[in-house]
């Protein structure tokens, strides 16, 4: 495993400040814009989910989910600007 600022790690961090950035700048959006067609633009939203999963063994039982990825354009958006921030400190 690389050790440093390129390892899959950092990589993993970025991905997810992007996704909390992104989704910050969409409640904002959607709070200050929701009623205009820009707003309704950029934080429409896309929310594949997976689950419940259920994993049943003999002396306990595990339940996960239903697990749900909401992305939408600002999510992007914070992915990408996560990723120049990151790119620049390193």
């Amino acid at each position: 495993m690389a050790i440093g600022p390129r390892s899959p790690l950092f990589y993993l961090g970025v991905l997810g400040t992007g996704f909390v950035l992104g989704g910050f700048l969409s409640a904002l959006l959607e709070r200050f814009l929701s009623q205009s067609p820009a707003g309704r633009f950029f934080t429409t939203t896309v929310a594949p989910a997976v689950g419940p999963v259920s994993l049943d063994l003999i002396i306990f039982s595990v339940t996960l989910g239903p697990l749900v990825l909401r992305v939408s354009l600002l999510g992007i958006l914070g992915v990408v600007i996560a990723y120049l921030v990151a790119r620049s400190l390193f």
